[in-house]
C-alpha cells in the first residue's frame, strides 16, 4: 500500500509538473509580444534612436503623432543610381489608422500628367522628385489629391534590396514566372513557386509594370504585407539596429525617431499585421511631344480624393470606413 501510495504521490508530482509546466508557456505565448518589447525598450530603444536620427530629414516642423488619429503618409520609391538625385518609380499616398489597424494605399501613377508645384509647369508626377526632391513630390501630390500629405518616407534601391535581404527574404504568392520584355525597361525573370524571394526579386516583382497599374498596385500590397509578416517574428526583432544600419543613406523621413519608434510598437503589439486596402488611379495613354503620359481621369480622381476624406476623418468608425471600389 505503501508502494501504491508512493507512486501515486510520484504521478501527481509529475501531474502538477505538466500543468505547471503548460500553463508557463501559456503565459509566455501570450505575453510574447509584451516581453519581446520589455526587452527592446531595455536595451534596443536607445540604439534605434540614435540609429534612426540618421533617416531623419525633416522639411518643415510638424507636430508629434496623436495616437488614435490617422494620418497621411506619401512613400516614394525611388530608381536612383550612383550619387544622382533620381525620380520617384512609385509614389503611394497611404493613410494610416493605428486603432482599427488598417493601411488604404493610393497608387499615384509615375507616368501621371499634372501640375509640379514650384515648377510651374504640367509633367509626370515622378519628375517632381528629381527637380525639388520629397518637398516638390509632397506638394505635387497634395496639389493634385487636394488631402495634405502629413509625413513621407522615401528608400531608394539599393536601400530597398539590402533590407528585403537582412530579413532573410521574403514569401511571394508568384505562381508564374514573371518577365519584363519591353525593349526599354530592364530585363529581368522572377522564378515562380520559390520558397523565399531575395531583395532583388522582390524590387523586379514590385517594378514589374507590362500588364496593368492596377496589378502593380496589388504587388505593392503584397509586398507590404509580406515584409510586415516577416518582419514581426520574434527572431527577427533583435535585427532591427542591423536593418536600420543598412538601410543607412538610402532611406529618409520627417517622422520623428520617437514617433516612428511608438508606430512600429503599436503595430508591432497588435495581434496580427495591419489590414491594407489599395487602390490606384484610373486613366489612360496619350502622347504629346512625343512623349508618352498618363491622363487621370477626372471622375476616378474625384472618388480617390471622396476615399481619402473619409478615411483621414477621425470621427469615421471601422464600419464606416469607405472599401475601395472594385475595377475588375
Amino acid at each position: 500500500m505503501k508502494e501504491k501510495g508512493a507512486v501515486m504521490k510520484i504521478k501527481k508530482k509529475w501531474i502538477v509538473i505538466s500543468l505547471s509546466f503548460v500553463l508557463v508557456m501559456t503565459v509566455g505565448y501570450v505575453l510574447r509580444k509584451e516581453l519581446a518589447l520589455l526587452t527592446f525598450d531595455m536595451f534596443l530603444s536607445n540604439q534605434v534612436e540614435k540609429k534612426l536620427e540618421e533617416t531623419y530629414k525633416p522639411i518643415t516642423i510638424k507636430d508629434p503623432l496623436v495616437h488614435d488619429e490617422p494620418f497621411s503618409v506619401l512613400l516614394l520609391g525611388i530608381d536612383q543610381r550612383d550619387k544622382e538625385v533620381g525620380r520617384s518609380d512609385s509614389m503611394i499616398y497611404s493613410i494610416v489608422r493605428r486603432k482599427e489597424n488598417r493601411i488604404l494605399l493610393i497608387s499615384v501613377p509615375r507616368d501621371s500628367y499634372t501640375e509640379i508645384v514650384g515648377k510651374n509647369k504640367q509633367d509626370k508626377i515622378a519628375h517632381a522628385y528629381a527637380f525639388g526632391g520629397a518637398k516638390m513630390s509632397i506638394d505635387s501630390v497634395e496639389q493634385l489629391l487636394k488631402h495634405p500629405v502629413t509625413h513621407y518616407a522615401a528608400i531608394n534601391f539599393t536601400g530597398f534590396k539590402n533590407v528585403v535581404d537582412a530579413l532573410g527574404g521574403i514569401k511571394l504568392p508568384i505562381t508564374e514566372d514573371i518577365v519584363n520584355k519591353n525593349w526599354n525597361h530592364d530585363k529581368f525573370r522572377i522564378e515562380a513557386n520559390k520558397p523565399i524571394y531575395n531583395g532583388l526579386e522582390a524590387l523586379n516583382f514590385v517594378r514589374y509594370r507590362e500588364d496593368s497599374d492596377m496589378n502593380r498596385m496589388m504587388r505593392n500590397r503584397i509586398f507590404l504585407q509580406a515584409v510586415a509578416e516577416r518582419a514581426v517574428q520574434l527572431d527577427k526583432f533583435s535585427h532591427i539596429p542591423e536593418i536600420l544600419d543598412i538601410a543607412g543613406d538610402h532611406f529618409s523621413t520627417d517622422i520623428a525617431p520617437t514617433d516612428l519608434i511608438d508606430l512600429a510598437k503599436s503595430i508591432f503589439m497588435k495581434d496580427s499585421i495591419p489590414q491594407f486596402s489599395t487602390y490606384a488611379l484610373d486613366g489612360e495613354g496619350m502622347m504629346m511631344h512625343d512623349i508618352w503620359y498618363y491622363k487621370l481621369d477626372e471622375e476616378d480622381l474625384a472618388y480617390a480624393r471622396k476615399l481619402i476624406a473619409n478615411w483621414l476623418d477621425p470621427t469615421i468608425t471601422a464600419e464606416h470606413l469607405m472599401e475601395p471600389k472594385s475595377k475588375h
